[in-house]
């Protein structure tokens, strides 16, 4: 068979559970993988030969996708950032609006930096063991890290920081170490069940909390997809439908301790959730903002303490 026969076999076998654009997308990226071609090579060398050994990873990787499986759990790769992270199904696939917060948090915390270089001279401590900072470094918490993206992709753009990031999951955590040391960004990663109060004392003080929690609420399930459901962990998706905003307001009263004063609070949100989370912080002491994401949706509440 041939790397366009290949090629054309897989999308057409794909079409049967996605649209035309999002099938042959999936189908370049497996056959990238197959074949170790871009796409200008592949079509230069259509019709090149799949060696036996990549006409088996195609075979069986056709198999799992026609399950329904994500290609990104077939592959065990995701994108963000602009780096590849390995996803297996202990972790969720990284999501491009998250990518924004990211964004944010970078932005703020270079506005940070500056405003703090130019008020302090020297060496500041924070609470946590003999640990200190520089003035105009930052020490960031992930709350519920899942693969790593978040953090890993701070500590790229944020370099001086010292960046700590916790999950309840071994395996996510695993996933996450794994993450940082293919990306060579030194990060402290610590299990905790931050819905138990009892772990807090754990984790640091932080400059700037950040977290994409569960969000969606239970009753949600039957509007998605099947990929999702029945790959991706309900653990780092799924909140009840009386407590919808349990992790913000646990994250809310973790803040008010932990976050140093004038910190900051980034927090990924449900779309339809966006005023009543800010109301959640905003009673909690914090001067809070929503920011809508690419598509124009409510994603995202910065709160100042």
């Amino acid at each position: 068979m041939t790397v366009y026969e290949a090629q054309q076999q897989l999308q057409k076998a794909l079409i049967e559970l996605y649209d035309d654009r999002e099938a042959a997308n999936i189908s370049d990226w497996v056959m990238e993988h197959v074949t170790g071609m871009r796409k200008i090579d592949r079509i230069m060398h259509k019709q090149s030969i799949l060696a036996p050994d990549q006409a088996a990873r195609l075979l069986e990787y056709t198999r799992e996708l026609l399950t329904h499986k994500p290609v990104q759990y077939v592959l065990h790769e995701a994108w963000f950032c602009g780096m590849p992270f390995y996803v297996d199904e202990q972790v969720l696939i990284p999501r491009p609006e998250t990518e924004e917060l990211v964004e944010w948090v970078v932005e703020n915390a270079g506005q940070k930096a500056e405003g703090r270089g130019q008020r302090e001279e020297g060496n500041r401590q924070w609470a946590m063991g003999n640990n200190s900072l520089q003035a105009t470094s930052l020490r960031i918490l992930d709350i519920g890290t899942g693969s790593g993206c978040i953090p890993v992709s701070l500590k790229k753009k944020l370099p001086r920081a010292e960046v700590f990031a916790c999950d309840v999951s071994e395996g996510a955590l695993a996933v996450a170490a794994r993450n940082a040391a293919a990306q060579q960004t030194p990060i402290h990663f610590l299990q905790a069940d931050f819905l138990n109060a009892d772990t807090w004392p754990s984790l640091p003080m932080a400059d700037i909390i950040v977290s994409n929690p569960p969000y969606i609420p239970q009753s949600d399930k039957n509007t998605m997809l099947q990929n999702v459901l029945a790959y991706e962990p309900h653990l780092a998706l799924f909140v009840p439908d009386n407590d919808a905003l349990v992790f913000y307001e646990a994250i809310a009263r973790f803040a008010k301790d932990k976050l140093i004063s004038g910190g900051s609070v980034f927090v990924e949100i449900h779309e339809d959730l966006g005023l009543k989370t800010k109301e959640l912080f905003e009673n909690n002491g914090f001067k809070a903002e929503v920011k809508k994401d690419f598509q124009g949706k409510d994603r995202m509440v910065k709160a100042v303490k």
